[in-house]
C-alpha cells in the first residue's frame, strides 16, 4: 500500500503544516483558491516546495528517460519520412526535461543533484518506461497512447498553481499534441496494412496495455502524495478521474481500429458511465517503481553513460575546470 489510507486526510494535512507560520499559510492558501500563480520568491509551505520539487524532478526524469525506448529505433525505422520524425520527436523529449529542470531549479535544487539523484535511484520516472519497445510497432504504440496519457495528465496540471511548472507545461502540451498525431498515423499505418504489420501492433498494444493502466498511478486513497497537492492545486485532478479519461478518449479509437485490449473486464457501466476494468496490478506497479523492472537498470545505465562522458563539454561551457579556461593574452 501507499501510505495509511485509514489515517484521516485532515489529520494528515494539520500535521504535515504545524510547523508553518499560521497567518503566512492562511495567506497562501487564499491566494490558492483565488487561483492565484505561485512564483519562486513568493513565501511557500516547505511540504509545497518538496512535493514540487518532488513532481516536477520525476516529470523531467521521465521526459529525458522516456526518449530511449523510441530513441533506440531511430537507426531501424522504416524510411527516411519516419526516421526524420522519429529524431525529431526524441529531440523534442530530452527539450521538454530541460524545460522541467529549469522549473525545478527555481525551488533551490541544482540540475546536478537531481541528475544524481536520478542516477543514484533516490529519484523516480514514471514506471512505464522501464519496459522494453522490441519492435517498431511498440515504438508506434508509445507515441500514440503513452503521449495520449502523457498529454492528459499534462493539460491537467497545466492549470496549476505554480508558474514555472505551468508555463513549462504549456509549451510541452503544443509539441507533445503533434507526438501523438505522428504516434496515431504510425499505428493506424500498421492496423490498416499487411496482416504481418496488424498482428505486429496487437502484439504491442497487449504488451502496453497493464503499463498504461499503471501510469496515472494508484487509486488516490493509497496515495500518500495526492491529498496535499490537490489542496495546493499542484495536482489538478485525482489518478482515476485521468484514467477514465484517459480510457474514454482512446478505448473506442482502439476499438474503432479493430484492434482489441486485454482486459475480459473492459466495458462502460451504462448507469455510472465510468469504465470497469481489472484492477492494475499494483504490487508489480511498486517493484517496478523502487527498481525492480525488465529495464530500470538498462536506463539508469544509459544515463550515467551520458553524464559521465558530457562531463568535459559541461566543464568546457561553466568554466569550472581550469584545463578548458583558455588564459586572457
Amino acid at each position: 500500500m501507499y501510505g495509511n489510507a485509514d489515517i484521516d486526510p485532515n489529520l494528515k494535512i494539520h500535521s504535515i503544516v504545524a510547523d508553518e507560520d499560521p497567518i503566512k499559510l492562511a495567506a497562501f492558501e487564499a491566494r490558492i483558491a483565488a487561483a492565484d500563480k505561485i512564483e519562486p520568491r513568493d513565501w511557500m509551505p516547505k511540504e509545497y516546495r518538496r512535493q514540487l520539487i518532488r513532481m516536477i524532478e520525476q516529470h523531467a526524469h521521465s521526459e529525458i528517460i522516456g526518449a530511449l525506448p523510441e530513441g533506440t529505433w531511430i537507426t531501424r525505422a522504416p524510411g527516411f519520412r519516419r526516421k526524420l520524425a522519429l529524431m525529431a520527436k526524441v529531440q523534442d523529449e530530452v527539450g521538454h526535461a530541460q524545460l522541467l529542470y529549469s522549473a525545478a531549479e527555481t525551488l533551490g535544487k541544482t540540475r546536478e543533484a537531481m541528475i544524481n539523484d536520478l542516477i543514484s535511484g533516490k529519484s523516480k520516472y514514471s514506471n512505464i518506461f522501464n519496459y522494453p519497445a522490441p519492435t517498431w510497432a511498440d515504438s508506434a504504440v508509445i507515441a500514440w497512447l503513452v503521449d495520449a496519457g502523457a498529454i492528459i495528465n499534462q493539460t491537467t496540471n497545466a492549470k496549476g498553481s505554480y508558474g514555472p511548472y505551468v508555463r513549462a507545461l504549456e509549451r510541452i502540451c503544443y509539441e507533445e499534441s503533434f507526438h501523438l498525431k505522428y504516434g496515431h498515423d504510425n499505428v493506424v499505418h500498421l492496423a490498416t496494412g499487411t496482416a504481418v504489420q496488424r498482428i505486429s501492433v496487437q502484439k504491442a498494444i497487449n504488451r502496453w496495455w497493464p503499463p498504461l493502466m499503471h501510469f496515472f498511478g494508484p487509486p488516490d486513497s493509497i496515495s500518500e502524495h495526492s491529498v496535499i497537492l490537490m489542496r495546493w492545486k499542484v495536482k489538478m485532478a485525482s489518478n482515476e478521474d485521468m484514467r477514465q479519461q484517459f480510457m474514454d478518449m482512446y478505448v473506442p479509437k482502439i476499438w474503432d481500429l479493430g484492434l482489441t485490449l486485454p482486459d475480459p473486464k473492459l466495458s462502460k457501466n451504462k448507469e455510472t458511465g465510468l469504465w470497469e476494468y481489472t484492477e492494475p496490478d499494483w504490487a508489480e506497479f511498486k517493484r517496478v517503481i523502487n527498481g525492480d523492472g525488465p529495464c530500470n537498470k538498462e536506463r539508469l545505465a544509459v544515463r550515467k553513460m551520458a553524464e559521465e562522458k558530457g562531463r568535459w563539454v559541461r566543464h568546457a561551457l561553466l568554466r569550472k575546470d581550469a584545463e578548458y579556461v583558455t588564459p586572457l593574452a
